[in-house]
């Protein structure tokens, strides 16, 4: 539709010229401008380059523009696509419907709201999403616009459509020239014989996606010059020969996706004189026929086929029109073509392979990079420049359908991505998305969005305004458009070099007001999943993770994850929350989520969804909640507890990602002791002892640390013996890759065997049997511990600290035994406690444990060193530590990792005393 707009209405004695504006005007003097006083040429352009919403609005400001918002040049088109069909909002426009030419609905259930429309001078009807469109809404719709010229329904499959809905279509519609009908199940001659007999201006004609067609009457039709019957099947090509060759006006057919053979190619060819071009685009028996590979021998006729060059053949057709070569879709519209024929086919033939292109890049079909990389992509660029708002929004679908591999993952194919980038394609796209026509508004930020996935087209998109672009089309009232657009800044905000540009640009106040207006609405779970997947991915930046909370960002996710029951916008929403609460001491947002009232109920309510992503991100939320001691104890105060040992223990064959989660979640609950027996008591120490077991990393990294804060308890630590966690740990202690899953297990195992157990057990039924089964349990986990501790000794670096105590000496062993991970680990008073304890224990194997975590915890620049070297001031481990380092007997080891942890508090306390003893050798 042209927006262009050339009618005049008057208005009487208003009907001026335009008041011109003085540039030398004051602000105070511009403010004052009285817009009413525009011309009515000017108004009306403004109008027509507003979306029917817009129009609306802009008419209510005041009775003249009322008026002008009445004018029969802008109700000749009408797509209601975006909008409900409501009885009243149609009555109320309906006045202004005579003048209606062309109208565009989705599904079937407009039907009756068109009715009561009254436009009977519609000359064209275009539906989509008419799957369950039947019989009987169709043949109303006939029945109703009798003055219909064009008719298109598709491309969705219209199965519940019949032959005799095609009868009515043809006794009530005689004005008929175009008929494109998609998905019928048998088109009968019967229904052939009626088009040709009441509709004689019946050019153009379209029965695709059909599965049964009595292609022989066609050749009635004799007043047919373009003819499609792509994709439809069971078609007897022996016997159509001879009654298409009848059609004597006929110019272009297209027969794509179809099992036509070569031999009936060249019978089509020679025995019709008028036909000027077959498109056969995906058509298994031509492309499989090596002599089939160029347009020789065609008698000057065009076949379009993927391994011929479909620009030069269809620039081939316009040579009497066009000067030079070129672009055969661009060129004729730059050189203003007048020819109406060449015109005609050129839309035609635009229409057709660009609709082919669609179905093309939907199946996917295997061998056609080549093929999407010289001709396809250009091709469907050429066609978002076309003059036919149908054509565009098909192309526009095209690319965002083409470059996809896998939609559950996400994955696009990278070379068709650059090659629309290098064309110039983004440009394209961005142009058609700022257009008022929300249709290819949708189509053209899906085409962005899906793009957008390769990381040099997202900077392009960055770089080209398209971030400010989809943060305005995400405002918008028509949901396929703010889905689409919320989609697009989903997938840009996951390179990080983008989220500070999208908060620049209003995105993340766009996307909390987007949950906020289209929570309240049915119908708004696409935008939902998409802008809260979109938050989830700026909270990972501190920045916009701020902004977020501090704009209501946080209140709208637990609304989400509260009410809403739709898998992907509660994983999505989960997922923000964990986001947002993962800065740790950077900002305040773990506290804030903890205190937003509903959020640990609501998330504790996702742990168990019957879908493992749900769960994997409500439980990652909790994880991090669980770091913050308030956030800690109301999640235990909740019902946690029970729910997260539920969802270890139903997530033993889930995936690695849920196993590490649920661990995490119940390690961070059991930092504190009460919450900590809470769990063993909840039966939670299987659960971790199997996930303990995994060969993922990640998965026996997590739960050795929830069986690490599980074993401080006397309590949790015989049931870790009794479900046979001792060997789990001293598998992990020996064999994992992560030296953090290594170090945990060997402090848990420390925790169980340092005595404090073995007076539980004996207050239980014991035998001789079981304390010698714990004692051979005893010895196999001491002496992993010692294997543990030993592989952090470099011989050579702790040779030259027992001979000298220089920074320089003790500062090589650090760089030996230091774990970097374990810096970040936060102990109780009683835990540092419990490592003074140990360096008492008459066991040197455990003296060494204690020594060697004392200095991760105590290592200058840790996270919690501070924290670290108070509690043992406080619990004046000074002393034991100085009896460790000067100890007569036990490994040279133990005695330095004693040292350096004297010399860390002594930096820290500068004033405490000097008096270090010199290590004895053994």
């Amino acid at each position: 539709m042209s927006r262009r707009v050339r009618r005049r209405v008057s208005r009487g004695k208003q009907d001026e010229d335009c008041h011109s504006i003085s540039e030398n005007l004051s602000f105070e003097e511009k403010d004052i401008v009285n817009w009413t006083a525009l011309p009515d040429d000017t108004v009306l352009h403004i109008f027509s380059s507003l979306s029917y919403r817009d129009r609306a609005s802009l008419a209510s400001t005041c009775r003249a523009w009322r008026a002008l918002g009445k004018s029969p040049c802008l109700w000749r088109v009408l797509d209601l696509r975006s909008h409900k069909c409501n009885d009243a909002a149609f009555g109320e426009i309906a006045s202004q419907c005579k003048y209606l030419k062309k109208l565009r609905f989705r599904g079937p259930e407009s039907v009756e709201s068109i009715i009561k429309l009254r436009a009977t001078d519609l000359r064209e009807l275009i539906g989509d999403g008419c799957r369950k469109m039947n019989d009987a809404t169709l043949t109303m719709l006939a029945a109703r616009h009798e003055a219909l010229e064009s008719l298109v329904i598709g491309p969705d499959f219209c199965e519940k459509i019949s032959s005799d809905a095609i009868k009515v279509i043809a006794i009530c519609c005689t004005k008929l020239r175009k008929l494109r009908l998609s998905g019928i199940y048998e088109v009968n001659s019967s229904a052939i014989t009626a088009l040709a007999k009441n509709c004689p201006s019946l050019t153009d004609l379209g029965l695709i996606d059909c599965r049964m067609i009595d292609g022989a009457s066609l050749g009635d039709i004799s007043s047919l010059r373009f003819l499609s019957v792509a994709g439809t099947t069971n078609i007897k090509w022996n016997i159509i020969v001879q009654p298409w060759s009848k059609l004597e006006h006929l110019i272009g057919l297209d027969v794509s996706k179809t099992d036509i053979a070569p031999i009936v190619v060249s019978k089509l060819f020679a025995s019709s004189s008028s036909l000027k071009v077959l498109c056969a685009l995906n058509c298994p028996s031509l492309e499989e026929d090596s002599s089939f590979v160029s347009n020789k021998n065609q008698k000057g006729k065009v076949l379009l086929t993927v391994f011929t060059d479909i620009l030069q053949g269809v620039l081939s057709l316009f040579s009497n029109t066009l000067d030079g070569g070129g672009n055969a879709f661009l060129d004729p519209r730059s050189q203003k073509m007048q020819d109406a024929a060449a015109n005609e086919m050129l839309n035609w033939l635009e229409w057709i392979i660009c609709s082919s292109l669609l179905r093309i890049s939907e199946s996917n079909p295997p061998g056609l990079d080549k093929f999407w990389l010289n001709q396809g992509t250009s091709m469907l660029l050429s066609f978002m420049q076309s003059s036919q708002e149908e054509v565009q929004e098909r192309a526009a679908t095209a690319l965002a359908t083409f470059v996809v591999i896998d939609d559950e993952n996400a994955s696009i194919d990278t070379g068709r991505a650059e090659a629309v980038m290098r064309s110039g394609g983004i440009r394209l796209l961005l142009n058609l998305a700022q257009t008022w026509r929300e249709g290819i508004q949708s189509e053209a930020a899906k085409a962005i969005a899906n793009l957008s996935v390769n990381a040099n087209v997202a900077k392009t998109v960055a770089e080209e305004g398209g971030i400010s672009i989809l943060v305005n089309l995400s405002k918008s009232v028509n949901r396929l458009v703010a889905e689409e657009a919320a989609g697009g800044l989903w997938n840009l905000s996951v390179g990080e070099d983008h989220k500070g540009a999208i908060a620049e640009a209003g995105g993340v106040k766009a996307l909390v007001e987007i949950i906020h207006k289209w929570s309240r609405c049915g119908g708004g779970e696409g935008v939902l999943e998409r802008a809260a997947g979109a938050l989830a991915n700026l909270a990972a930046d501190d920045k916009c993770s701020t902004e977020i909370a501090s704009i209501g960002g946080v209140s709208a996710l637990v609304t989400l994850a509260l009410n809403c029951k739709v898998e992907g916008v509660q994983e999505q929403a989960a997922r923000a929350l964990a986001n947002l609460t993962a800065h740790g001491e950077s900002n305040n947002n773990n506290s804030i989520v903890g205190q937003e009232e509903g959020a640990i109920v609501a998330l504790l309510q996702l742990t168990n969804s019957p879908h493992d992503g749900v769960k994997q991100e409500a439980a990652g939320a909790l994880w991090n909640l669980s770091f913050d001691d308030r956030n800690r104890e109301a999640i235990a105060g909740s019902g946690g507890v029970e729910a997260l040992v539920a969802l270890a223990q139903a997530c033993l064959s889930s995936s690695p990602g849920l196993q590490e989660r649920a661990a995490g979640a119940l390690w961070g609950l059991s930092v504190s002791e009460v919450n900590s027996i809470a769990i063993g008591q909840a039966g939670g120490v299987p659960p971790l002892i199997t996930l303990a077991r995994s060969t993922v990393e990640d998965v026996h990294e997590t739960a050795a640390g929830a069986l690490w804060n599980l074993a401080f308890n006397p309590g949790n630590a015989l049931r870790i013996v009794e479900e046979g966690g001792v060997s789990a740990l001293v598998h992990l202690c020996s064999s994992s890759v992560s030296k953090m899953a290594r170090f945990m297990s060997a402090l848990a195992l420390a925790y169980m065997f340092d005595g404090r157990m073995d007076e539980v057990a004996l207050m239980g039924t014991s035998t001789a049997n079981k304390n010698m089964n714990l004692e051979s349990l005893r010895c196999m986990a001491l002496r992993h511990i010692d294997s543990f501790v030993m592989a952090f000794s470099d011989r050579q670096a702790f040779a030259a600290a027992s001979a000298s105590s220089t920074p320089a000496a003790l500062g090589q062993v650090i760089d030996s035994a230091r774990i970097h991970e374990a810096g970040h680990l936060r102990c109780s008073g009683a835990e540092i406690g419990r490592f003074i304890a140990m360096l008492r224990n008459p066991s040197v194997v455990l003296k060494g444990c204690a020594a060697f975590a004392l200095l991760q915890f105590t290592i200058p620049g840790g996270r919690h060193t501070a924290l670290h070297v108070r509690l043992l001031q406080n619990a004046g481990a000074s002393r034991a530590l100085r009896s460790a380092a000067a100890a007569t007997s036990g490994p040279i080891e133990a005695k330095i990792f004693a040292r350096i942890v004297l010399r860390n508090l002594e930096k820290h306390n500068p004033e405490s005393s000097s008096t270090i003893p010199k290590l004895c050798k053994c």
